[in-house]
């Protein structure tokens, strides 16, 4: 089975970072899912709307402000990914609290730079 990053927040607008992070996760052969507010698709990955649920996720890279987050806590719950990453202006300390309390790895980071660096 395959560890795949969920990026949430996604979109088909080249000039989101989620969608940078779409391509560039694929770029460095990373399975991805992505789950935006509406449907389409970002080179060879299905952008998909709801939430899905999904075995087989090892990271959620965030791309949602917290003032949208309430309503994916649960979500992310139920997935229980390794780790989730907190991009730039999406931090939320509660949630990030109870990630941490339920096993789950936190990380303050951007994806793009993880990546570029060879942390991810």
């Amino acid at each position: 089975m395959k560890n795949f990053t969920l990026v949430l927040g996604a979109s088909e607008n080249p000039q989101r970072y989620a969608n940078m992070a779409i391509r560039r996760l694929r770029q460095h052969q990373h399975p991805v899912h992505a789950v935006g507010l509406r449907p389409g698709k970002v080179d060879d990955v299905e952008i998909l709307t709801g939430q899905p649920l999904f075995s087989d996720v090892d990271t959620v890279t965030l791309y949602i402000g917290p003032q949208h987050q309430s309503s994916i806590h649960d979500y992310i719950l139920k997935l229980h990914p390794r780790r989730v990453i907190f991009n730039p202006g999406t931090e939320d300390h509660s949630f990030q609290d109870t990630l941490k309390a339920h096993g789950i790895q936190v990380e303050e980071a951007c994806t793009l730079v993880l990546l570029g660096t060879g942390q991810y």
